[in-house]
């Protein structure tokens, strides 16, 4: 993983760049959980003393990717490494199954995004110059800032990559969490992905609570 694409978009003027991804669309229980990160553009110098003085730097770069990519314990040091990085500023918000069966998952997740990018701005005084957004579609043509939607971002983007990586350790974070609610599904093994097991426990047990309703693969078990 490089800053090529940042420091393309830096070099054009823009300033603030904040890298989006989101983590639960397949599943058919809980959450999705959306990521908004941002690097400062200090570190565009390959010899500048600023990205000297930060070794997590290297670090990052030689291990981020897509968070699909990456184990559960690689996810967890990237993650702190990420946290006690001064060159970055992120933030993550989660729109439970309520609002995905109320709206639908794309809408869900472009509304956790939305909520991300408003938690960055008021954490940390921040508007965003330029969205770069994993996929193939923006956010909102409505929404106040320049966005790019790239297929395959959390491959080729630093910023997206880091959103992918928090979103999908926060959000099995909260499904480990909800697993000693609802123990008889064991959502801290499947995070709520269709698995084998997963297909099992509702066929005998049924959706519950956290269970997406409108999602077509659970029609057919008792609700």
């Amino acid at each position: 993983m490089n800053l090529k694409i940042e420091k393309y978009f830096w070099k054009k003027g823009y300033k603030i760049i904040v890298g989006l991804d989101e983590a639960g669309r397949g599943p058919l229980a809980g959450p999705v959980t959306a990521a908004a990160v941002m690097i400062n553009p200090k570190v565009k110098s390959q010899k500048s003393k600023f990205q000297v003085k930060n070794q997590n730097l290297r670090t990052i770069l030689r291990n981020a990717r897509d968070s699909k990519k990456l184990s559960a314990k690689q996810r967890e040091k990237l993650f702190k490494l990420i946290k006690q990085s001064s060159f970055l500023r992120f933030s993550y918000c989660s729109v439970n199954e309520t609002v995905i069966d109320k709206i639908n998952i794309e809408k869900a997740s472009f509304l956790a995004m939305k909520k991300c990018i408003k938690k960055l701005e008021k954490n940390y005084h921040l508007k965003p110059d330029l969205l770069l957004i994993d996929g193939n579609r923006i956010i909102d043509k409505k929404l106040p800032y320049q966005q790019k939607a790239i297929i395959k971002g959390d491959d080729k983007i630093l910023s997206i990559a880091l959103a992918s990586i928090v979103a999908k350790v926060i959000r099995d974070k909260k499904m480990i969490t909800l697993a000693k609610k609802y123990p008889h599904y064991y959502f801290e093994i499947h995070k709520g992905y269709p698995t084998k097991l997963h297909r099992k426990l509702l066929k005998k047990y049924g959706p519950c609570k956290i269970h997406r309703k409108t999602y077509k693969p659970l029609l057919k078990y008792k609700q």
